[in-house]
């Protein structure tokens, strides 16, 4: 591959990559789309923190206070940097995605919001698509039951892109919030966001992204972008579990309710009200996962010395490869566009006649092939196709064409054992 990634280096930088599994297999961890691998330089920021910096944030009046609320800070200066946000004050640390779409959605059809943006009952629409992961289906199901507003969706063509046709008849005046994933868990496809951002504009909704699989494959600018709000997990980013990250423009922070109330996130407390910090600490409430969020600046710092130009590159390289081999295995159907046009590095497919947990269980036992098996949290898009669960193989910037290969061999295996 010649995308100016040196991927042999890179996996020294992952110990786990290098492990023997029971019967002397080689590990092929093809898995990444459910959640990354970490590098050591992420192992060692976290570790380094914990056993020699570690306090509180923003309260403790001493070193180690001071070190660890710079640091925790310094990593919000990281990961703004790194989606292209104006600052740190657009930037809010969550447990993981799911939470941030949980706090978005829980400022609609709040009464101590003021702003009319966020005023949701009867009569206003969500509009998300067939494709989402159910953290962005949930809540707004749940939005949409607390309020009596109305949930609608785009649906999914059967090439596996977003069905645009009608988004003059979906998005429209009653149109509140259009909530939609970037790059798809399941199809690897990467949705237009340009048209459906204009049209939200056109009718005065707004606009949000779950981009949990495009910021870890691909260069994320949320100015350039221009909707109104992003989240993603760390976990995804090389980085830790327990951490995720909500973009918003401040404005838009500034005129949300605090979704959870507890320590620093307030300004003053009586016994009868309080009034409450600015973004993006009013949305942190209580004492917040720390080292965690340092692990996801070093995460990121790591990605950024390597370029995501590079990263998606290496995985557009990888794709081909994979697409190109898994068309030459009989019965295999794979869910999903067929073309590299807008799509990243995630591969779902089927096997005829075959259950994917069966498929995952032969790779795994018999190759050492680590792939994910099931509905992925994706379950209304497998009814949209009429299968009850996929095999999902995703790639990312450690992964090998000799590694895809070793996939291939397996699922031939794979089609023996039951032929």
């Amino acid at each position: 591959m010649n995308n100016g990634l040196d991927v042999e280096r890179i996996r020294k930088d992952f110990p786990v990559l290098s492990r023997e599994l029971p019967g002397g297999r080689p590990l092929i961890y093809l898995d990444s789309g459910n959640s990354a691998q970490k590098p050591t330089q992420v192992v060692e920021v976290m570790r380094e923190h914990m056993a020699m910096h570690y306090s509180n944030v923003g309260r403790a009046m001493h070193v180690l206070g001071a070190e660890s609320t710079e640091a925790y800070e310094d990593a919000r200066d990281k990961i703004a940097a790194f989606i292209g946000a104006p600052g740190r004050d657009e930037v809010v640390f969550t447990k993981n995605a799911s939470e941030a779409i949980n706090l978005v959605a829980y400022a609609f059809g709040n009464r101590t919001c003021e702003d009319p943006r966020f005023r949701l009952g009867p009569g206003d629409e969500i509009v998300i698509s067939e494709m989402e992961h159910h953290s962005n289906i949930v809540p707004w199901q749940m939005l949409a039951q607390r309020t009596g507003a109305t949930l609608r969706w785009f649906s999914v063509t059967d090439e596996g892109r977003l069905d645009l046709s009608n988004l003059a008849e979906l998005v429209t005046e009653r149109t509140k919030i259009v909530s939609i994933v970037h790059q798809s868990n399941v199809l690897g496809t990467v949705n237009p966001v340009a048209p459906v951002l204009a049209r939200a504009r056109e009718v005065g909704a707004l606009m949000m992204l779950d981009a949990s699989q495009s910021v870890p494959h691909q260069g994320v600018d949320v100015a350039a972008l221009g909707v109104d709000f992003l989240a993603f997990t760390g976990h995804k980013v090389v980085g830790p579990s327990g951490i995720g990250v909500l973009w918003g423009r401040a404005e838009l922070l500034e005129a949300m309710p605090p979704f959870m109330g507890g320590g620093e996130m307030i300004e003053a407390v009586w016994m009868d009200h309080s009034t409450y910090a600015p973004a993006p600490h009013k949305f942190e409430a209580g004492t917040p996962p720390i080292v965690e969020a340092i692990g996801l600046g070093a995460a990121v710092d790591y990605l950024t010395e390597i370029g995501m130009d590079a990263v998606a590159s290496h995985e557009r390289e990888l794709t081909a490869h994979a697409l190109g081999a898994l068309g030459e295995i009989p019965d295999l159907r794979v869910i999903g566009p067929a073309d590299l046009a807008d799509r990243g590095g995630t591969v779902s497919f089927t096997l005829e006649g075959i259950h994917p947990h069966d498929v995952g269980q032969i790779l795994d036992d018999n190759f050492g092939v680590a792939v994910r098996v099931g509905h992925h949290c994706a379950r209304p898009l497998h009814l949209r196709f009429g299968i009850p669960a996929t095999t999902r193989a995703s790639f990312y910037l450690y992964n090998t064409p000799a590694e895809i290969d070793a996939l291939v061999r397996g699922l031939h295996h794979v089609r023996k054992v039951f032929a």
